[in-house]
């Protein structure tokens, strides 16, 4: 396993990521809370530009838990049947729709154990959604974050929950907020997985990565 870098190193990979782009925006359309969370949800074994095609028209119609319920699950299928696994999304939303207006007045909770007790919302969309809307400093560990963190030594590790408690131990403080975006981002476009970009790579000096490419 890659070693771990100290915490100078960390700091100076996040002030040039944070140089080329300051404020780092997640790439799922959404327009409050609840459609966040769908489109979170949504996203498994989904690509970005997909969800957010798939959801133009249906957040038009259909942007809280009331209007999902209304609009019912034939009607939502109708509108993500381009989507991986839809039917069995369609059910979660829906189930999750309804358990938002039982439960919590219509509006998403706040806080993880409350998001990850919701039908298709495990940790990693609840850390999304926590991060996005909230502010609030959760590190959703996703394949790129994972290839990141041990390709480079930001914070290695054997699975995603020891990655994630690697960001949220070495990362400073200050960039904890936007450290999620920033490495997702670099993870989508720099650092991808066959073959990394590595001559356009900010951090390349201070990457742990072996096999970097010319």
């Amino acid at each position: 396993m890659t070693r771990q870098l100290d915490y100078h190193e960390i700091d100076e990979i996040f002030t040039r990521l944070h140089a080329a782009e300051p404020e780092p925006k997640g790439e799922l359309d959404h327009i409050n809370a609840y459609t966040l969370l769908v489109a979170v949800a949504l996203s498994a074994q989904a690509t970005d530009a997909g969800v957010n095609k798939a959801t133009k028209k249906l957040f038009e119609i259909a942007d809280t838990p009331q209007k999902m319920l209304a609009l019912g699950e034939e009607g939502l299928i109708e509108h993500i049947k381009t989507i991986g696994l839809f039917r069995n999304k369609a059910k979660n939303v829906i189930r999750m729709s309804e358990i938002l207006v039982e439960r919590f007045g219509g509006e998403v909770p706040s806080s993880r154990a409350a998001l990850v007790s919701l039908p298709g919302v495990g940790r990693k969309t609840a850390n999304v959604v926590l991060n996005m809307w909230w502010k609030h400093p959760a590190q959703a560990v996703d394949t790129h974050i994972f290839r990141v963190c041990n390709r480079t030594g930001i914070a290695p590790g054997k699975d995603v929950d020891a990655v994630e408690r690697g960001i949220e131990d070495h990362i400073p403080a200050r960039w904890q907020g936007h450290a999620h975006h920033w490495l997702i981002l670099h993870g989508r476009y720099i650092c991808v997985a066959r073959k990394p970009k590595c001559p356009a790579c900010p951090i390349r000096d201070l990457c742990l990565y072996e096999e970097k490419t010319l």
